[in-house]
């Protein structure tokens, strides 16, 4: 594979009780940005819905390290959408027996991060380190 490939994760949070245009403000603020000015913007902002983003973004990179192998410190915010979510119809009680209608409602919030593929030891790498291992404990046993 070559190195300069850029590989793309994505992480869904679906139904936050929030409505789209709350979630996305704080969205747009760190869309396109790197992974790690991502999160600390979010953590200095003083919006109910920063904390839904910074999960989302969060769980993105960690699917792209853990499950992808890619470098944690090449992340890049690729896609940040939010978009409405499933609504719930609800009547608030009003003056001479009326019911006025109204909605609850929802969001869903995709992140996409890109970056690259963690830089592989080579296999000889590895021989020589466990080869270091394997003397180790032969050395401590000749002392004693």
């Amino acid at each position: 594979m070559a190195e300069n490939t850029m590989y793309t994760v994505r992480a869904n949070i679906k139904g936050v009780d929030q409505t789209p245009r709350k979630v996305s403000l704080v969205a747009s603020l760190v869309r396109g940005r790197s992974v790690a000015d991502a999160l600390v913007i979010l953590d200095h902002t003083p919006k109910r819905a920063a904390l839904v983003v910074k999960k989302a973004i969060a769980s993105a990179a960690a699917n792209a390290t853990n499950n992808h192998g890619l470098d944690g410190k090449t992340l890049q915010i690729k896609t940040l959408s939010v978009t409405a979510g499933p609504r719930i119809k609800r009547f608030k009680p009003a003056s001479r027996g009326r019911a006025l209608p109204f909605q609850k409602r929802s969001s869903h919030v995709l992140v996409e991060v890109a970056g690259l593929e963690k830089v592989k030891k080579k296999p000889a790498e590895k021989k020589a380190v466990a080869a270091e291992a394997a003397a180790k404990p032969a050395a401590k046993k000749e002392e004693k």
